[in-house]
């Protein structure tokens, strides 16, 4: 006889845990100019505690497949919501930037491995009919979470200071490990697959490369044509291809890379890693723009992103009904045009623009994310076979952090070098107010590229079809 859950508890259990894990993504991004500041960093040195938190996540992600097998879902899920404490702990005492981004990196073991655990655990207790529904609640802490975090810093930060972005975060972390301990059921069997350790090594090698050469572009004078960024890109990219040839031979290969011989879903994770990476950045730059040029404090740079904020994670399970409604099609070709119009707002963003064409922006900025990201990725994964589902969401579930520091990385290191740039022309003075203009520029720079990668994702998306796995017939289509 089928074992029984209590599935109701055992969904609260990881609700808590995930959206306070899942909060750290963007907890820090407001925060970064007050850092700047406190330890006399420059920003790609400070994004760091950005990228390298994604880095970590993404590292990760390929091997959660294994441990999952390995351990049991209690010992998993207490397990990392432990070290997630740890790091916490770990941030919020720390001396020194080091100190501090060690507590950060820790906190991004935990994170990293929490999401697969919960959304393996999900697909084993909820039946095709309901997934949906609990993937689309599960899915409104995900986006919640992030989004609400750069206005939950700026507050933070105002009244009480950066320490404190960790120090609240303990106690939930901690009621969270106490609550799984009384109610979490596990899920599923431990089969203890072997593990090829090669496989692994290569996935950690490429990612952990490509990552940390596009973020060392930014402190390099030289950029990306510096030979020391061009070896480790060089290294990082060689280790992917070995990886992905190796896992054509493997009888069980750690990430199936045959998903993306599936044209929907190939063209679903392409729009959803170029949205991420647009997301993320703008996260990290438009705050560092707000304090900078326009004036404002942390506190009200975190209120003006609000609204955008709080659309962005009230419209998942929306834009959930829509798109089993009515397709990936009448929402991903609108969301990608707005998000095109709000790059090219963004790219000629000034001081003494109003605070209101801001706030709109940004607005129409998350509500083409909403529109673009769950149904890209849902109708991806619908194309797929059952036996390629793991793999398909593990794929998915490692480029998007990948995407979230690439996005980091890329526009920091660009807005960085325009800055460079612009002062570099400068006769006479820097004052604040040049500052201010070099730092325009930056921005510029940064969302003339972002501009690119909007048009190519609206072109993508003119070939978006309705995807259907072969091994399901719908009665209608």
């Amino acid at each position: 006889m089928e074992k029984q859950y209590n599935r109701k508890i055992i969904l609260v259990t990881f609700m808590i845990g995930a959206f306070f894990a899942v909060l750290n993504e963007t907890l820090l991004n407001i925060a970064l100019t007050e850092l700047m500041e406190v330890f006399g960093l420059d920003a790609p040195t400070v994004q760091w505690m950005a990228t390298g938190f994604m880095l970590v996540m993404g590292v990760l992600m390929p091997v959660s497949a294994l441990l999952i097998q390995w351990f049991t879902t209690r010992q998993m899920f207490i397990g990392v919501m432990t070290v997630f404490l740890a790091g916490t702990i770990i941030a919020a005492s720390a001396m020194n930037f080091p100190m501090l981004l060690t507590g950060r990196m820790i906190q991004a073991v935990g994170t990293g491995l929490l999401i697969p655990v919960i959304m393996n655990a999900l697909l084993l207790l909820y039946e095709p009919e309901v997934r949906g529904r609990i993937m689309g609640t599960f899915g409104l802490v995900i986006m919640f979470a992030p989004a609400i975090g750069p206005t939950l810093s700026g507050v933070i930060v105002d009244l009480l200071g950066w320490r404190w972005l960790f120090i609240t975060v303990i106690p939930f972390a901690l009621f969270s490990i106490l609550f799984a301990v009384k109610y979490l059921e596990n899920v599923g069997e431990v089969t203890r697959p072997k593990a090829d350790i090669l496989s692994i090594v290569l996935s950690s090698i490429g990612i952990g490369g490509i990552v940390y050469g596009f973020s060392s572009a930014g402190e390099s004078g030289e950029g990306f044509s510096s030979v020391h960024i061009i070896i480790i890109l060089s290294v990082a990219f060689l280790s992917l291809i070995l990886f992905v040839l190796r896992q054509l031979k493997l009888e069980e290969p750690l990430l199936d890379v045959r998903v993306f011989t599936y044209k929907s879903y190939a063209r679903g994770i392409t729009i959803f890693v170029i949205v991420i990476m647009a997301m993320f950045a703008s996260e990290i730059v438009m705050p560092m723009y707000l304090q900078g040029p326009l004036g404002f404090s942390a506190k009200t740079a975190g209120l003006l992103l609000l609204p955008g904020a709080l659309l962005n994670g009230l419209m998942s399970p929306v834009m959930g009904t829509l798109f089993d409604k009515f397709g990936p099609r009448k929402l991903i070709i609108p969301g990608t045009l707005v998000l095109v119009g709000v790059m090219i707002f963004f790219s000629s963003i000034n001081p003494s623009i109003p605070v209101w064409s801001f706030i709109l922006a940004y607005v129409l900025l998350m509500l083409a994310v909403s529109a673009v990201l769950m149904p890209s990725q849902t109708n991806a994964l619908n194309e797929l076979p059952k036996h390629l589902y793991p793999h398909g969401t593990a794929i998915a579930n490692t480029l998007q952090p990948i995407g979230g520091a690439l996005g980091v990385s890329i526009f920091v290191s660009i807005m960085s070098q325009g800055e460079r740039s612009y002062l570099n022309d400068v006769s006479g003075e820097v004052t604040g107010e040049v500052m201010d203009r070099a730092m325009t520029a930056g921005v510029h720079h940064a969302y003339w590229f972002a501009l690119g990668l909007a048009i190519l994702t609206f072109v993508v998306a003119l070939f978006i079809r309705k995807a259907v796995a072969p091994d399901y017939a719908p009665e209608q289509q």
